[in-house]
């Protein structure tokens, strides 16, 4: 069993940037690709960010390149998601999960609560 904490989320206004942190506790995250995905309000929850175990591969939806980074400290246990020129719509709720590198919800087995970031224009 894998627990992961988002942090990092806030209110910021566009074109600022953030920094979410993903902490794992139960089991050492080298043994899992992970991921970032966000969820805004009516809309279904959307793939972000991938990255290998050894931080080796990423791979990053379209809407995203250039502005996030994703990056992980398998010795911390975390994994990080940089954003950067944060426009409107990117506001939802961002969550990590460990499974994959895939950008299918399904593939992923462990998620967590969740971080609002939201950003005003």
């Amino acid at each position: 069993q894998v627990q992961l904490v988002e942090s990092g989320g806030g209110l910021v206004q566009a074109g600022d940037s953030l920094r979410l942190s993903c902490a794992a506790s139960g089991r050492t995250l080298t043994y899992y690709n992970m991921g970032w995905f966000r969820q805004a309000p009516g809309k279904e929850r959307e793939f972000v960010a991938s990255i290998a175990w050894s931080g080796s591969i990423t791979r990053y939806a379209d809407f995203v390149k250039g502005r996030f980074t994703i990056s992980r400290d398998n010795a911390k246990n975390t994994v990080y998601l940089q954003m950067n020129r944060l426009k409107p719509e990117d506001t939802a709720v961002y969550f990590c999960a460990a499974g994959t590198m895939t950008p299918k919800v399904v593939d992923y087995t462990y998620w967590g609560q969740g971080t609002q970031v939201t950003v005003s224009s």
